[in-house]
C-alpha cells in the first residue's frame, strides 16, 4: 500500500512539473528579418512580451551601426554624446534582460537614431508574466505543452488505477 501511495506521489510530482514549469529564457533577434539596420521597423515590439531571463540579439554589420544603451531623455532626443549604459560593436551582441524595468537602445552612428534606429524595452518579472502571445512558432508550441499535459495525465491516471 506504501509502495503504490509513493508511486502516486511521484505521478503527481511528475505532473507538477511538467504543467507548471516556466517557458524557458527567449532570445529575441532585433527587427527579426530586418535585424537592427536602417529598415528596422519601429513597431517591432508590438505583441512581444519581454521577461527577465530573455535576451535581445541586434544583428548588423559592424561598420555601418553600433547599439548604444542610453538613459531615456537621451533616447528622446538621440542623444549619443551624453553617457552610455552600454555600447556594443560587435555587429552580433546579445544583451540580457536581467532585470525588471525600460532599457532604452539607439544606433550612435550617424544621424541613425534620428531616422528610427531605436528601441525602448520594457522587461517585466516572470514570476509576475501575464499569459503572453506565443511565439511564432505557436502551433509547434502549443503541441509541445498539450503533449506534456497529456503525458503528466496519462502519468497520473496511470497511477491511480494502480491503487
Amino acid at each position: 500500500m506504501a509502495s503504490r501511495q509513493v508511486l502516486l506521489l511521484a505521478a503527481a510530482a511528475i505532473a507538477a512539473a511538467f504543467l507548471l514549469a516556466p517557458a524557458s529564457a527567449e532570445v529575441f533577434t532585433v527587427g527579426d528579418a530586418a535585424s537592427w539596420t536602417l529598415k528596422y521597423p519601429a513597431t517591432w515590439t508590438e505583441g512581444k512580451t519581454f521577461v527577465v531571463g530573455d535576451s535581445l540579439m541586434f544583428m548588423y554589420p559592424s561598420d555601418k551601426h553600433n547599439v548604444m544603451e542610453v538613459t531615456g531623455a537621451d533616447f528622446k532626443a538621440c542623444n549619443m554624446t551624453g553617457n552610455a549604459l552600454g555600447t556594443w560593436n560587435s555587429g552580433s551582441d546579445a544583451v540580457p534582460l536581467d532585470k525588471v524595468g525600460r532599457r532604452w537602445f539607439i544606433c550612435g552612428v550617424g544621424n541613425h537614431c534620428t531616422q528610427g534606429m531605436k528601441l525602448l524595452v520594457v522587461t517585466a518579472n516572470s514570476a509576475a508574466q501575464a499569459p503572453a502571445a506565443p511565439p511564432s512558432s505557436s502551433a509547434s508550441f502549443v503541441d509541445g505543452v498539450v503533449s506534456q499535459a497529456m503525458a503528466a495525465a496519462s502519468a497520473v491516471a496511470a497511477a491511480m488505477l494502480m491503487l
